[in-house]
Order: structure tokens, then C-alpha cells, then sequence
């Protein structure tokens, strides 16, 4: 009798898996697997909530000293106007690009963030001026969203991976993991005692706009092994909705047109570092840490596509050939936590 009962169960068991397979498509997923298949729609509400003109604050303040000797650095707070626009909306990939408008209308291409659900690799911060690609480990992928951050020139800086909590006032916040970047602009021409930052990124939208906290670790690294922290910052960008109306009103048109006119020049920047970044294994800038040899002549042929006068790929190309080149092999298994 069980013989016969066990040749039932191997029987039905046999029946049921293409079943399942069926019930699952060609992809070969699983039927019980607990990764959602689409980026939750409130997440990307969160994502396109950061969209508009607004008046910004950016605040850093070193916190905890990590190293006998070391003193802490005055404070900097600074502030300006600034538009954030789109690029594209894929669904489950977003890009924003930001663009500073001073008072009296002058512009500034500023960065630009990416963020792709359930990225399967991102570029890492690896050792100075080189960034490589590392995969995610599928806990890593699993309900989360990487967000890929880019220089002026549309260089890399840094990305990170976290997931977005929503909570019951309707308050969206996302966390990254810690993750290596370069000296931010507004240090690496004043500071040579430390040379990358450890750093957690958290983004918060609420009803008066959106706001970027940095938990940062300024570090010393030799290649890609840390010898030494010298002191923990905490930063704080606010971005409120700029004032609609008022004598203190600055006028976002000109930074809404000066990417009208040019996001078709940029596209074809970003598809060359696509190259390298989503294509290829990472990539090393030959430039000065301040990147000004790639930075100049990019903003210089974005001024001739918004004259009218697109500059043509090929010299767009000879500036990347010139300042930019693959890293040296290396294994890019998965992604380890510093």
C-alpha cells in the first residue's frame, strides 16, 4: 500500500511542476517569489515629488573627531536656487537632472541622480579618480532602489542602495547603505589630509519639499584599503518649494531653458559614459581630482548646442578618448559592504 501511495505522490508531483513553470512564464521566476515584479507606485511618487524649482540650503558640520590630534574644520553653509527636471521615466528607472539659477538668471548644469528598481550592479568608488562595477547580491536587489548620483560633466560620483519606507502621515524616506565617494567639490581644492567619505544618503520628501541628509566618514585610503578616518560630518541639503510670488521671486525660466536647449547634447554625454559605466567595467579619469579637463570642454560644446550648432559625436567622443579610460581588470562578483 505505500509503494502505491508513493508512486501517486511522484506522479502528481510530476504533473504539477510544468504546472508551476507554466504559471510562471518563460522568465523562469519563481511562483513563490516575494520580489515584487513592478516598482511600487508610491515609491516613485516619492522619486517625482523631488521635481520643481526650490530655494536651497546645503549645511556641513563636522561632528565626532576619529583621530587623536585632529580639529574639527569651521562649519559651511551655503545656498542658491535650483531646478529640478526630468530626463526620463522608465517605469523602473528615473533621472533627474538638476540646474542652478543664480538671481540675475545666470546657469549652472549642476548633478544629476539616477535611480533603477532592483539594479542588478552599480558603479563603486574604488581608489582615486576610478570607479569600477560591482553586481548586488539578490538581498541586496530585493525591494530596493539604487540611486547613481553624476558630476556637472555627468561623471560619476557615487551610488547607493536602500529601500523607501512610507508612513502613515504620508512622510516617504529612503536610506542608502554605506557606500565610498570622492572629496565633494567644496573641499577637495582646500583639504589633502584625507582622500574618500563613507557615506550614508537619506532623502526624505514631506509637504514642504524634500531634504538630503549625509551621515559622512572622511577617511585615508591607499587604493582600495582604508588606513585611517579622521573625523565623522553630518550634512543637510533642504530644498523647499520656491515662493510663487513676492519681491524676493527668482525667475527658474532661463534654467527650464537653457536644458530645453541642451539635453539632447547631454544625452549624447551620457550615452558615451554608458559606455564605460553600464556597459563596460567602470572607468578612470587621467584629469586633475577637480575633473576640469573633461568639465571645461563639455560645458563649452553644450554652450555651441544651445547656440544652435551641435557639436558633432565625434568630438564629443575625442574628450572622453583624451581624459577618460577603462580600469584594470578585476573581479566584480558582488558588491561588499565597506
Amino acid at each position: 500500500m505505500r509503494s502505491i501511495i508513493r508512486r501517486h505522490r511522484v506522479r502528481a508531483l510530476a504533473l504539477l511542476v510544468p504546472m508551476l513553470a507554466s504559471a510562471c512564464g518563460s522568465s523562469g521566476a519563481s511562483l513563490f517569489e516575494d520580489t515584487p515584479r513592478a516598482a511600487p507606485e508610491a515609491d516613485r511618487r516619492a522619486i517625482l515629488a523631488m521635481l520643481g524649482d526650490y530655494d536651497v540650503s546645503f549645511d556641513f558640520n563636522e561632528t565626532v573627531v576619529l583621530r587623536a590630534g585632529y580639529e574639527r574644520q569651521p562649519g559651511r553653509r551655503t545656498g542658491g536656487h535650483e531646478a529640478v527636471m526630468l530626463v526620463e521615466d522608465r517605469h523602473e528607472r528615473i533621472s533627474l537632472q538638476h540646474v542652478l539659477v543664480s538671481d540675475e538668471g545666470h546657469v549652472t548644469k549642476h548633478w544629476r541622480q539616477d535611480w533603477q528598481w532592483q539594479a542588478a550592479q552599480r558603479f563603486e568608488f574604488t581608489e582615486d579618480q576610478t570607479w569600477r562595477i560591482r553586481e548586488l547580491t539578490p538581498q541586496q536587489r530585493r525591494g530596493s532602489w539604487t540611486q547613481c548620483v553624476f558630476e556637472v560633466s555627468d561623471a560619476p560620483r557615487y551610488c547607493g542602495t536602500g529601500r523607501w519606507v512610507h508612513d502613515a502621515q504620508g512622510i516617504a524616506t529612503w536610506t542608502s547603505d554605506p557606500t565610498f565617494r570622492p572629496l565633494p567639490r567644496r573641499e577637495f581644492t582646500k583639504r589633502k589630509d584625507y582622500n574618500a567619505i563613507l557615506a550614508i544618503n537619506r532623502h526624505t520628501v514631506t509637504p514642504l519639499g524634500w531634504t538630503h541628509e549625509q551621515d559622512n566618514t572622511k577617511l585615508i585610503r591607499d587604493g582600495q584599503k582604508i588606513s585611517g578616518a579622521i573625523v565623522r560630518e553630518f550634512g543637510f541639503d533642504n530644498y523647499a518649494h520656491a515662493a510663487g510670488s513676492g519681491d524676493d521671486v527668482v525667475n527658474f525660466k532661463p534654467a527650464h531653458d537653457y536644458w530645453a536647449a541642451t539635453k539632447a547634447y547631454w544625452a549624447q554625454v551620457r550615452s558615451i559614459w554608458d559606455g564605460y559605466l553600464v556597459n563596460g567595467s567602470g572607468v578612470r579619469l587621467k584629469t586633475g581630482l577637480d575633473g576640469m579637463a573633461i568639465i571645461i570642454p563639455t560645458f563649452e560644446q553644450a554652450e555651441q548646442a544651445q547656440a544652435g550648432k551641435m557639436p558633432a559625436r565625434s568630438e564629443i567622443q575625442a574628450v572622453f578618448d583624451q581624459w577618460a579610460t577603462q580600469p584594470e581588470n578585476e573581479s566584480t562578483t558582488a558588491a561588499a559592504s565597506p
